[in-house]
């Protein structure tokens, strides 16, 4: 009964956060005038003002020294900042630049980019599914490239820069919200610094248009933590292939508002390339989930067999050291048993 209901948590936190993710586009324009570097300045500086206070109340700080103590991990925690600082200031500038639909299809290839760069960097094996959806989804760039006269570049981006922050990340191996105070502590004086200076320039919006302009420009740090924390309760209640699939939710979502909502323009042969990017998708999940039910298979068999290896284990040591037992003689085997003889 609890791991039901930590299940059904689980996919309510992962349903959280990716649709906290795909609603998103609807505040960074609350934001404006404020241009997207300033945004992105002051998302790092209050992001790691809240995860401090999170981690105040979760009491984690153990991590900070075995951090300290890895020059290794420290580079690849600066690095990680780096990546997705590009991740989000491409991100913001371009809903804010009324690319929402672009926006979508860079996190709608992530997965395919993530593939890519295993074989790239790690040189991982694909299955023939998997090169076909690669396949599929670089026709998709092609189609999607003759549509818009130049190549995605908002979708490469955001999928390349968020394919390489996977990867670091999972040489680094730290907890969601610990890795997000790392990457923001790192992010914090140059973003600090940058907003001082505009405030020394007069063109500074936080306090010049008001509180609740600043209000909505420290809440940023809310929008960036609070989806990381739900996708993390998530991760340890759901399975991955459960996570999998939900990610899909955040691009779905942009992709619908940046029609319906801001009325963005979708030709014939953008829907063209959105629908095989979606075919890519499709192959890629089939393949993932009838992998993973192979494994589950396997897993089941190579488990009854050890259960049927150690049960016929037991019985050979009972028939050897069992209290006067007698072994039966090899043509006797099929005999009834002999009675027994009177005193």
């Amino acid at each position: 009964m609890k791991t039901d209901d930590e299940g059904r948590a689980g996919l309510l936190y992962g349903i959280g956060a990716y649709g906290m993710w795909g609603l998103v586009p609807l505040f960074w324009p609350l934001l404006k005038p404020a241009g997207a570097v300033e945004i992105l300045a002051h998302r790092m500086v209050w992001s790691l003002a809240f995860v401090v206070v999170a981690l105040l109340v979760v009491r984690r700080w153990g991590w900070i020294r075995d951090l300290a103590r890895s020059p290794r991990k420290l580079g690849l925690i600066t690095f990680a900042a780096a990546v997705i600082t590009v991740n989000w200031g491409v991100y913001i500038w371009a809903v804010n630049a009324g690319q929402v639909v672009e926006a979508s299809l860079g996190y709608f290839i992530n997965p395919l980019v993530t593939i890519a760069l295993g074989v790239l960097l790690l040189k991982e094996r694909l299955r023939s599914a998997q090169w076909v959806a690669v396949g599929v989804a670089a026709t998709a760039v092609v189609v999607l490239s003759v549509g818009y006269g130049r190549p995605p570049w908002i979708s490469l981006i955001l999928a390349f820069s968020f394919g390489v922050y996977g990867l670091v990340k999972k040489k680094v191996n730290i907890g969601g919200l610990e890795s997000l105070a790392a990457e923001t502590a790192v992010q914090f004086l140059p973003a600090l610094a940058y907003l001082l200076w505009l405030g020394s320039q007069g063109s500074a919006t936080f306090g010049a248009e008001g509180a609740g302009h600043a209000a909505l420009l420290a809440a940023t740090g809310v929008v960036t933590a609070v989806p990381l924390v739900c996708f993390g309760a998530a991760a340890i209640r759901v399975p991955l292939s459960t996570l999998g699939l939900l990610q899909y939710l955040a691009p779905m979502f942009q992709f619908v508002l940046g029609i319906f909502y801001f009325h963005e323009a979708m030709p014939p042969e953008r829907w063209a390339g959105f629908s095989l990017v979606w075919l890519a998708l499709t192959i890629l999940t089939w393949d993932a989930l009838r992998t993973a039910h192979r494994s589950r298979a396997e897993l089941a068999a190579a488990e009854r067999a050890a259960a049927e290896a150690a049960k016929a284990a037991g019985a050979d040591v009972a028939s050897v050291d069992g209290p006067e037992t007698v072994a039966p003689a090899p043509h006797d085997a099929a005999a009834a048993p002999t009675p027994a003889r009177p005193a």
